[in-house]
C-alpha cells in the first residue's frame, strides 16, 4: 500500500467512525435512561455484571474498572464485575457446562434481585450473553444491552437496548465505549453530586 492510499484510509476510517458517532444523538434520551436505571441500582445497594465476548469482553472489563476505580471524580467505588475476568471459572464453566453458560452460570452466582446486567454484544446474536440475559431476567435482575445494527435477539430479551447504528463492528465498539463513557459519567454525578 503506498503512503496516499494509506492516508485515503486512514481519512475514510475517521469519516466513518465520526458520522456513527454523531448518529448516537438520537439515543440520547435512551443513554440517559440508561445511566438512571443503573444509578439506582447502585443507590438501592445492588451490583452490575458485564459480559461480552472479544472486543466486547474488553469493554466489559474496561467500563467495570471505571465503576470501581473511577472515571473523573475522586469517590467511593460502585460494585461491578466483569464476568470473563476469573479464567479459572470461565475455563471450568466452559470445560464441564458449555461455553455457551460462561456468562449464565455466573449471574446465577453473583446476581440477586435488583442487581444489572450490562450485556455486550455487537451482533446482539452471542449465545452466551443472550443465554446471560435469560438468567439475569429469571432471577430479577436490570438487563441493559448494548448492541449494533438493529439489535439482533439482544435487543429483543434485554429490557432496553441501545443499538449503535451501523453494520461495521469496529464502529459498533467504538460507539460502545462512548456510551459506556458517557453512562459512567452520569452515574457518577447522580451519586456523586458534591464532588466536583
Amino acid at each position: 500500500m503506498d503512503r496516499p492510499d494509506a492516508t485515503a484510509a486512514v481519512l475514510a476510517a475517521i469519516e466513518d467512525h465520526a458520522a456513527t458517532l454523531s448518529s448516537l444523538r438520537a439515543l440520547a434520551p435512551a443513554i440517559a435512561h440508561a445511566a438512571c436505571t443503573l444509578a439506582g441500582c447502585l443507590a438501592a445497594g445492588g451490583q452490575i455484571l458485564f459480559c461480552g465476548n472479544g472486543g466486547s469482553a474488553a469493554d466489559a472489563q474496561h467500563l467495570a474498572a471505571e465503576f470501581v476505580g473511577r472515571f473523573l471524580k475522586e469517590r467511593r467505588a460502585f460494585p461491578a464485575i466483569a464476568l470473563h475476568t476469573n479464567t479459572s471459572a470461565l475455563t471450568a464453566l466452559a470445560n464441564d457446562y458449555g461455553f455457551e453458560v460462561v456468562f449464565a452460570r455466573q449471574v446465577e452466582a453473583y446476581g440477586r434481585p435488583g442487581d444489572a446486567l450490562v450485556a455486550i454484544s455487537t451482533s446482539g446474536s452471542s449465545p452466551n450473553v443472550l443465554q446471560a440475559v435469560e438468567t439475569a431476567r429469571r432471577l430479577g435482575l436490570i438487563t441493559l444491552g448494548l448492541s449494533g445494527g438493529s439489535g439482533g435477539p439482544l435487543a429483543e430479551a434485554c429490557d432496553s437496548c441501545l443499538n449503535v447504528p451501523s453494520a461495521s463492528t469496529p464502529r459498533v465498539q467504538e460507539g460502545h465505549i462512548l456510551i459506556g463513557h458517557i453512562i459512567c459519567g452520569l452515574v457518577e454525578d447522580a451519586l456523586c453530586p458534591e464532588i466536583p
